[in-house]
């Protein structure tokens, strides 16, 4: 499939969002870059700093700061943060640097938390032991069972659309279900909902015995 310009910029501002201003000032306080799955968008997984991304929007108590048109510095500095990089965390993210003004289309963010949203549900009805975890590198949410991994991605330069995923450490030989050199994935607009998306997961558990 050909990818969407408008989606894939809008996936980028969002991802150094996600970096810069949610994971990168939470890594300082408290190490962690775990972010989690909120309705309407995504936050941080600990209590201080806690900042969402919400829509088109970052939060922070009473501060609230538009993403589009603004730079990572400016939205950190209007939540009384500091933009901060997780270069030294892992090499292979989004890409934005904290001077980098960002564009975002309401329609594109509306496609990229509903496919978190219904990952999230998804996965927590495939193991409701486990919080699911909203991965800034990668930018994708997901949980290990096993030696496999599961989740949903909003898009990446192989898949530049939101779909969900199954990747077990060793991987099975190619056929019909196993369409991925990583495993298998399917798109989230085929998959339609969390029902869908958790009868894959199912089905490659089955399939993995």
């Amino acid at each position: 499939m050909e990818p969407d310009p408008t989606l894939v910029e809008t996936r980028r501002s969002l991802h150094g969002v996600a970096e810069l201003v949610l994971a990168g000032p939470q890594h300082a306080a408290v190490d962690t870059v775990r972010l989690r799955v909120v309705p309407g968008g995504l936050a941080t997984s600990r209590a201080e700093p806690q900042v969402s991304l919400v829509g088109s929007r970052v939060e922070r108590g009473d501060a609230v700061a538009r993403i589009d048109g603004s730079t990572p510095r400016d939205l950190a500095a209007a939540l009384g943060l500091v933009a901060t990089t997780l270069d030294h965390v892992y090499g292979d993210g989004s890409g934005v640097g904290v001077d980098e003004t960002l564009q975002v289309d309401d329609d594109s963010v509306a496609t990229l938390t509903r496919a978190w949203s219904i990952g999230n549900d998804a996965l927590r009805l495939l193991d409701p032991s486990q919080e699911p975890v909203l991965w800034p590198e990668h930018f994708d949410v997901g949980i290990s069972l096993g030696e496999v991994n599961y989740g949903v991605s909003p898009g990446d330069s192989t898949i530049p659309a939101p779909y969900a995923y199954v990747g077990p450490w060793t991987v099975p030989a190619a056929d019909d279900f196993w369409d991925r050199p990583f495993g298998a994935a399917r798109l989230i607009s085929d998959l339609v909902d969390r029902e869908a998306v958790h009868a894959f997961f199912e089905e490659a558990r089955g399939r993995l015995g």
